[in-house]
């Protein structure tokens, strides 16, 4: 089957609509730790934290955020706060 590349356009960003559920996947080596740095950054905002997946060696684990985003700007500042701690190593 061949694949299709998705045509976006150079710079084009998504159409988003907000506010509208986001979800995160954090990859990280301390669960306690993202749990804290969520809590410490969003406060009483609602949102959903979840285990989804554990390396097999322990080292790592990953887990799912969900919440309401605003805006653009409160949805990639999310981004960056998570993504700026040294017990994160990545998120989608």
């Amino acid at each position: 089957m061949e694949k299709i590349p998705m045509d976006t356009g150079a710079g084009c960003k998504p159409d988003i609509e907000y506010p509208c559920l986001w979800q995160y996947k954090v990859i990280a080596t301390d669960s306690t730790r993202v749990r804290e740095i969520i809590s410490d950054h969003l406060g009483d905002a609602p949102y959903s934290l979840s285990l989804s997946n554990r390396s097999s060696s322990g080292k790592y684990i990953s887990m799912n955020l969900e919440l309401t985003v605003n805006s653009d700007y409160h949805r990639l500042r999310i981004y960056e706060v998570l993504s700026s701690h040294s017990v994160v190593k990545m998120v989608l």
